[in-house]
C-alpha cells in the first residue's frame, strides 16, 4: 500500500475493497464536491489534470448510465480518455482479455480500466496477472474499476447508492432501515450491499421477492454476519401487511435474459409480485422515497411512470449522483484525494492456521491393533485412517474414490469402509507400496479429505501420524474448478486465469475471483 496515499493505485473490485472508514471518506469529499458544483464553487482540488493518465472504458456489455457517468467524469479530469470498441476489436478472433489489457497498459504511464463484463471476477484477475506485468517492466501498477462484471457485484453504483442514502438522511450514518425489492437472485447492485451497507452504524434489510428470485444464501448469511438484521417476503403485497415497513425502497428489474425458461413461463405472476400498484399508496410510511439503479423495463416497469412526478421518486437524483461519486473515485485511485485520509483502510487477512499437524505418539501402536479389520496390514508405507468419518457409506466410499484417483494411488493398495469404536462409519485406505507423502500431497489430501490422519508405518508400527484439517485456500491443483460458467476461471472461457479458492464457513470454498461457494467436494473435477 501507498503509506503516503493510502487510496492511490487502489483496485475497486468488489465493494469491500474499500473499508468503511474509505467509504465515509468518499461520501464526505463527494458531498463537498457536489456542493463546490452546485455555488460555483471552486473545483480544482478534486481535478486530476493528468494528460499522461490514460483512462480506458471497457464496457463489454451494453450499458448507459455506468458508461456515461464514467465518461464525463473522466472528461471532467482532464485525462487521455479512451473508449474501447469490443466489437471492432481483437476480441472477434478470441483474443483474451488479459492480452488485451497488456496492449492498452503499453500506451500510458499511468492507467485506469474501467470494465463491465458478463464475465465475474475480471477486474480481480487483472489487477493481479496485469500487476505482475507492470511490475516485470518496471511500470506503475494499473487500476481496476469493476462497473458490473455479469451477476456478481457492481460497487460503484453501490457507493453512489449508499451516497444518496446518506444524503436522504442529512448524512446520519447512525441507522438505514431499507427495503429491498425485485430481481434478489441476479442483481449485482444487491449482491454489493451485503458490504456497502455497513457504512450505517444498525442496519435492517427487508428482502421482497418470490423465491425464484431470492437473495442468494450466501449474500443473506454475509449480511447477517455483518450484524444486519434480515427479513423476508414474498412479494410488495405480504410485505406491506407486516406492519413495519421502510421508508426507503429500492428496486430492480427483473433480468430475465440470466434466467431459465422455466422462469420466463411465469414472468407475470413474478413481476406482480415485485411491481408497485397505485394502491399500495395510502400504505406506505410517511416520507418515503423510492431508488432504482435503473433502467426500468419500457413497457413492464417495476416502478412504473405515474409515479416520476411525485415526492417517492428518488431515482432521478440517485442517478445524477453517479457523476460526483465516480469522478471521486477516479480522483481517489488517481491519488488526486486521499494524502488527507488517516481512518483505517481494509484489514488484513488474519494469518492462516496450520491444517497440517503432527500428532505424537505416545506408545508403541501396531499396524495388527489399529487396522486389521478388512485391511491387510502393511510392514512398511501409509495408511490413510478416519476418511469422512461420521458420514453415510455412500459418502465415504465417494470420498475414498475421489481421493485414490486425485492422488493417482494406481498402486498395490485396499481399501474398505468400517466401523470406528464407537459404531461410526469412516473410510480407510492401505498403501504398502508408498512410503512417504511429500508436501504437496498432503495440502492435496487435507483438500480432498479434510479430517482424516495419515500414518507412516515402519516395521509393523505407527512411526509418524499426522491429522489433517481443512486447508485456508485450495489453489495450484489442475484437478480443480470453479463451476460457475460466468466464472473468469472457468475453462470454457479459455482466459487461462487459475482457479483459486478461499475457505469459507466450515465445509465450503469461495472463488477467490466470482464469489461463488461451492462445497468443498464440488471444487474437483475428478
Amino acid at each position: 500500500m501507498n503509506t503516503q496515499n493510502p487510496l492511490r493505485g487502489r483496485t475497486l473490485a468488489v465493494a469491500g475493497d474499500l473499508s468503511v472508514e474509505e467509504q465515509r471518506y468518499l461520501y464526505e469529499k463527494t458531498r463537498a464536491l457536489k456542493e463546490a458544483w452546485r455555488t460555483g464553487g471552486d473545483l480544482e482540488p478534486f481535478r486530476v489534470d493528468d494528460p499522461e493518465l490514460g483512462v480506458y472504458l471497457m464496457f463489454l456489455e451494453d450499458s448507459t448510465r455506468t458508461k456515461e457517468s464514467f465518461r464525463n467524469a473522466a472528461c471532467f479530469h482532464n485525462v487521455k480518455l479512451n473508449v474501447f470498441d469490443a466489437n471492432t476489436s481483437s476480441f472477434k478472433k478470441s483474443e483474451s482479455i488479459v492480452d488485451t489489457v497488456k496492449m492498452l497498459y503499453g500506451y500510458s504511464r499511468r492507467s485506469i480500466f474501467i470494465m463491465r463484463t458478463k464475465t465475474e471476477g475480471v477486474c480481480r484477475a487483472l489487477e493481479e496477472q496485469v500487476g505482475d506485468y507492470a511490475q516485470r517492466i518496471g511500470g506503475e501498477t494499473p487500476v481496476f474499476i469493476n462497473g458490473g462484471d455479469g451477476k456478481h457485484e457492481h460497487p460503484t453504483q453501490e457507493f453512489l447508492d449508499e451516497f444518496t442514502f446518506l444524503e436522504q438522511r442529512g448524512f446520519d450514518d447512525s441507522s438505514i432501515h431499507v427495503a429491498l425489492i425485485g430481481d434478489l437472485q441476479h442483481g449485482r447492485t444487491i449482491h454489493s450491499k451485503a458490504e456497502g451497507l455497513k457504512v450505517f452504524r444498525n442496519v435492517v434489510v427487508d428482502l421482497v421477492a418470490p423465491e425464484e428470485l431470492a437473495l442468494p444464501e450466501t449474500y443473506k448469511r454475509k449480511m447477517r454476519e455483518n450484524g444486519f438484521e434480515v427479513r423476508e417476503w414474498g412479494s410488495i403485497d405480504e410485505y406491506l401487511q407486516s406492519g413495519h415497513v421502510s421508508d426507503t425502497w429500492y428496486f430492480t428489474r427483473l433480468q430475465l435474459e440470466r434466467m431459465g425458461d422455466e422462469v420466463k413461463e411465469r414472468e407475470d405472476e413474478l413481476r406482480r409480485a415485485v411491481t408497485f400498484r397505485p394502491d399500495f399508496l395510502n400504505q406506505l410510511p410517511e416520507g418515503t422515497r423510492f431508488f432504482h439503479p435503473l433502467p426500468r423495463h419500457r413497457e413492464k416497469p417495476v416502478v412504473p411512470p405515474f409515479l416520476d412526478s411525485t415526492a417517492l421518486n428518488g431515482w432521478d437524483e440517485q442517478s445524477i449522483n453517479g457523476f460526483f461519486t465516480r469522478i471521486i473515485e477516479l480522483a481517489l485511485v488517481a491519488g488526486k484525494l486521499g494524502h488527507d485520509f488517516t481512518g483505517q483502510g481494509p484489514l488484513p487477512k488474519p494469518p492462516s492456521q496450520p491444517f497440517i499437524s503432527e500428532v505424537p505418539i505416545t506408545r508403541k501402536t501396531t499396524v495388527q491393533d489399529r487396522f486389521k479389520v478388512g485391511i491387510k496390514p502393511v510392514d512398511e508405507g501409509i495408511v490413510i485412517d478416519h476418511i469422512a468419518r461420521g458420514h453415510s457409506e455412500q459418502e465415504i466410499w465417494n470420498r475414498v474414490d475421489r481421493i485414490r484417483r486425485i492422488l493417482n494411488l494406481n498402486v498395490r493398495s485396499s481399501h474398505g469402509v468400517f466401523h470406528t469404536s464407537d459404531q461410526e462409519f469412516k473410510g480407510i485406505i492401505s498403501l504398502p507400496d508408498i512410503t512417504e507423502f511429500s508436501p504437496t500431497d498432503l495440502k492435496k489430501l487435507a483438500a480432498v479429505s479434510p479430517g482424516c490422519t495419515l500414518n507412516i508405518i515402519k516395521e509393523s508400527s505407527v512411526a509418524s501420524k499426522f491429522r489433517l484439517s481443512m486447508p485456508p485456500k485450495i489453489y495450484n491443483f489442475q484437478e480443480i474448478s470453479c463451476k460457475n460458467p460466468e466464472c473468469i476461471t472457468h475453462p470454457s472461457g479459455h482466459q487461462h486465469v487459475a482457479p483459486f479458492f478461499h475457505r469459507d464457513g466450515s465445509e465450503a470454498f469461495a472463488c477467490h475471483y466470482c464469489g461463488k461457494v461451492h462445497g468443498y467436494g464440488d471444487i474437483w473435477d475428478l
